[in-house]
């Protein structure tokens, strides 16, 4: 063997040569376990942190029972317990029958007043509808006439007053109708129309109210948590103690966003089964699992909003003035409280863009209320996913930005 030969052998069995031949080619899964167990570790740290704040604990207890309980029975939109008047200036038959005909529970029994009390009874608040049958009404309808029946609406609860004006109009339609058929001896009106409610029979309010306020609260716990985790940190001086740790950006947003949102779904789950489905006895068609999923989801893109709303304000108070106008705007425009199709057609889009709300605002309805599988509801999901992952690059970069070069 040459002296040139034996330099290359000896340069080829040194300890580094060795242990770069021993190396794994890749120790992605090494990483990978790694990470995860940052991940786990500094989550326990998280729901410890949640687990020693008692107020934290209760008003997540407060807001997935009584407040959905006090929101499905207390705000209302149906019309039930009216107060009506009824100036009967025609004194006939089918005026008494018409009067007669508004009952309970939607209304009260109707009150006879004068036409110069209408004014003070409606200034007053004592009634809330007052019917004026004119002159010779019961006469002109015989006759073929049409005349006119005035109704005064006090208009201060809209939602009620245009219920309640759809209920009356209807009463003195069908007693009308059925007061011609019965004179002229005719078999009834020519088409009968027969009306079909899905999903809600009765149209009960606290059906939709109670299951839209689990996901609102959703919503609002998972900002306040998620963020205040994160200002806490700053405000204490903690975060110092995380930046020495060997754990990258990525492991600390992931665990706040997992373990503040463990928390908020967990309590949000046995709200609708036991306040929801038990307590307010609305019926959940759904697969529950489904909703889960789904709402993990919804959890992850609220999580990486409230993390970038954390890294944009500085304290607490600041985070509370930003997150606030958020959360209104997102729950308004969601489809929650009012129809998307009601909006101008250029913010159903941006809203659509920017908030991951309306996309799990139409998958929770379809899940819950309509039965639908993972086959309908994954465009949803996809959405979800979508907006949640470029909040979360968002965040990632103030986060490294703010948080990590400070």
């Amino acid at each position: 063997m040459s002296a040139s030969d034996m330099v290359a052998t000896r340069q080829q069995t040194s300890p580094q040569a060795l242990i770069k031949a021993r190396r794994p080619k890749s120790n992605w899964l090494g990483k990978l376990l790694t990470h995860l167990a940052n991940i786990y570790y500094l989550s326990i740290k998280e729901l410890r942190g949640i687990r020693a704040d008692p107020i934290l604990l209760a008003l997540v207890a407060y807001s997935f029972t009584i407040a959905i309980y006090a929101v499905a029975t207390g705000a209302s939109t149906e019309a039930k317990n009216l107060s009506v008047g009824i100036v009967d200036e025609d004194r006939s038959d089918l005026s008494r029958r018409i009067a007669d005909g508004l009952t309970p529970p939607t209304f009260q029994p109707a009150v006879q007043i004068a036409a110069t009390e209408i004014d003070a009874s409606m200034n007053a608040q004592r009634l809330i509808f007052v019917i004026e049958f004119p002159p010779k009404f019961e006469e002109d309808i015989l006759a073929g006439r049409q005349p006119t029946v005035q109704i005064d609406i006090d208009a201060t609860a809209v939602s009620q007053a245009y219920n309640g004006m759809i209920y009356i109009q209807n009463v003195i339609t069908g007693y009308v109708i059925d007061f011609i058929t019965g004179r002229e001896g005719l078999m009834g009106v020519p088409v009968k129309t027969v009306v079909r409610t899905m999903f809600n029979p009765n149209s009960t309010t606290s059906w939709f109210s109670s299951v839209m306020q689990v996901l609102s609260n959703i919503t609002m716990l998972t900002v306040t948590l998620v963020g205040a985790a994160l200002i806490r940190e700053r405000e204490q001086g903690t975060v110092e103690h995380l930046l020495v740790m060997p754990v990258v950006p990525t492991e600390i947003m992931l665990s706040k966003m997992i373990a503040n949102s463990l928390v908020v779904l967990v309590a949000a789950i046995l709200s609708l089964w036991l306040v929801v489905e038990w307590w307010l006895q609305v019926p959940v068609v759904g697969s529950k699992l489904l909703f889960i999923l789904g709402s993990c989801f919804f959890a992850f893109a609220i999580g990486a909003l409230s993390i970038f709303l954390a890294t944009v304000a500085a304290t607490m108070g600041q985070y509370g003035l930003l997150s606030l106008p958020t959360i209104l705007i997102m729950m308004l425009l969601s489809g929650a409280t009012t129809p998307m199709e009601s909006m101008p057609v250029w913010l159903q889009y941006v809203i659509k863009t920017l908030s991951p709300m309306p996309h799990f605002v139409e998958f929770a309805q379809d899940v819950l209320f309509r039965g639908a599988g993972f086959s309908i509801v994954w465009p949803q999901i996809l959405a979800m996913s979508a907006i949640g992952s470029a909040y979360f690059g968002f965040a990632l970069y103030r986060f490294r930005r703010v948080i990590f070069s400070s």
